[in-house]
């Protein structure tokens, strides 16, 4: 019996392996294809992670067996540029940014076990990392590749921007199902 536990970053540090495992599993694979030292090096992160203001995770756990997770955290007001956020900051412009992802909550990772797919896990995770999302305000990035992710995250009602994120990642922004900005013209559904 697969159970969605919503937790905070002390409490993951017993389910370090599992994630490890699951983020391995599900990013090895195309559009991804990153090898054994990318899931290692987003255990190791993750500890850092967790102590970001607003961090939350859920596990899909199956007995003491993780076969899927999500991560969020909120967004800080001041926007950040390391990573991918200046691509987005570029793409999307300072009075977007500071009104759409700005203290919103923002979607880090979500997998789900290549086994355990279709079963109602990946939207059971993503809800339980975005419920508390105030005024229905969270995002994510994903790749333009991920044809199956982009489709999964439309089915749950999220609507992409369909302003262009530069760089070689292939990047888009996905805003929430209820994020206030989804009437805007620069979004689709």
């Amino acid at each position: 019996m697969t159970r969605i536990r919503r937790m905070e970053g002390a409490d993951l540090a017993a389910h370090t392996e599992g994630i490890r495992q699951v983020y391995a599993d599900v990013f090895s694979a195309p559009p991804w294809n990153e090898g054994p030292s990318a899931a290692a090096r987003y255990a190791e992160r993750l500890a850092g992670d967790a102590a970001r203001p607003g961090f939350t995770a859920a596990l899909a756990l199956d007995g003491d067996a993780v076969t899927g997770f999500a991560t969020a955290w909120t967004t800080p007001g001041t926007f950040p540029s390391g990573r991918s956020y200046g691509h987005v900051a570029e793409a999307l412009g300072p009075d977007r940014v500071t009104a759409w992802l700005c203290g919103a909550v923002e979607v880090d990772e979500l997998a789900v076990s290549p086994g355990c797919r279709g079963t109602g896990l990946g939207a059971a995770l993503l809800s339980a990392v975005t419920e508390d999302a105030p005024g229905g305000r969270c995002w994510l990035l994903t790749s333009v590749h991920a044809e199956a992710a982009l489709r999964f995250y439309r089915r749950a009602g999220w609507h992409q921007v369909q302003v262009p994120v530069p760089g070689r990642a292939g990047l888009t922004v996905l805003l929430g199902p209820a994020h206030p900005a989804a009437a805007d013209p620069a979004v689709r559904t």
